[in-house]
């Protein structure tokens, strides 16, 4: 494993008409790596994984807009959507004047990350893809068991209460050390004005899920992808199904399949074996 590099910087982009704000690691000169949180998650998910790869990438974890230190849209509909997420991620390429990456893609941001891999105006700009724990295809009952939790933004008293609730809606992330868990704690937490502790997202980031259509089936997008990709897949997952998972091994991409023992919706990726997958796959 190589040495683990300093601390990350944050960078505050002027991005369609938001600030999105970025959290980079690694030399600049670096090949370019983005990685790109869930669904209800921000930048800071990757801090581990990160320290790892910044050694041999410029790693770049956005906040997508309405989470983490991003800004929050006036126009919750139009915004909080894939499409939009992927112009985003478009722009932030062009502003920093990437012309290729590699990207890793953890739930929400596979999907973006496919999108972009598997559309003609844009399939050029992906070297390689890792999806995690996601697929063209999401168990139903899975995506009703994550809009019950990401629907109702938490409110706590205390801090070690909100850790507490942030412990038990992720725990099929895998193993965490409790180090891990208090900085996760404390990168998704924010004091309302009454002074209780709550998520970090906008509300209506959730509420923009239950619309039609948000959540479809995209095999044609996916069969389309022509670049190295990898799934790795939770081995409890409930959200992407083996079977669906192997059908990403023989069509489109035929994708390399790493199931990540231990874990369930999503794999966190900061262990080592975790890691060394991306390593092995990335280079």
């Amino acid at each position: 494993m190589t040495a683990l590099h300093p601390e990350p910087r944050s960078l505050f982009l002027p991005i369609g008409g938001h600030e999105i704000h970025v959290t980079e690691w690694g030399d600049r000169e670096a090949p370019p790596l983005i990685m790109w949180h869930g669904l209800a998650r921000q930048g800071r998910d990757f801090d581990v994984a990160a320290r790892h790869l910044a050694p041999l990438y410029r790693v770049l974890c956005p906040d997508t807009i309405g989470r983490g230190l991003s800004s929050w849209s006036s126009a919750p509909l139009e915004d909080y959507a894939i499409p939009t997420y992927c112009r985003h991620a478009i722009e932030l390429m062009e502003r920093l004047g990437l012309d290729t990456v590699r990207w890793v893609g953890t739930s929400m941001g596979g999907l973006v990350g496919m999108a972009l891999a598997g559309s003609p105006e844009t399939a050029a700009r992906m070297e390689r893809l890792v999806l995690n724990d996601v697929g063209p295809q999401l168990n139903a009952d899975a995506v009703e068991r994550i809009k019950a939790y990401v629907t109702v933004v938490p409110e706590y008293p205390t801090f070690e209460r909100f850790e507490a609730f942030i412990r038990m809606a992720y725990a099929p992330f895998g193993k965490l050390t409790d180090t891990e868990w208090r900085a996760m704690a404390q990168a998704s937490v924010r004091r309302r004005d009454n002074g209780s502790f709550s998520a970090h997202y906008d509300p209506a980031v959730m509420r923009a899920l239950l619309q039609p259509g948000a959540v479809e089936d995209a095999w044609p997008l996916y069969e389309a992808i022509r670049c190295p990709t990898l799934v790795m897949r939770g081995e409890h997952s409930d959200l992407l199904e083996p079977e669906v998972a192997e059908r990403m091994s023989r069509c489109g991409p035929r994708a390399q399949l790493v199931t990540v023992p231990g874990c369930g919706h999503a794999p966190m990726l900061n262990t080592l074996d975790q890691i060394g997958v991306l390593m092995g796959f990335l280079a």
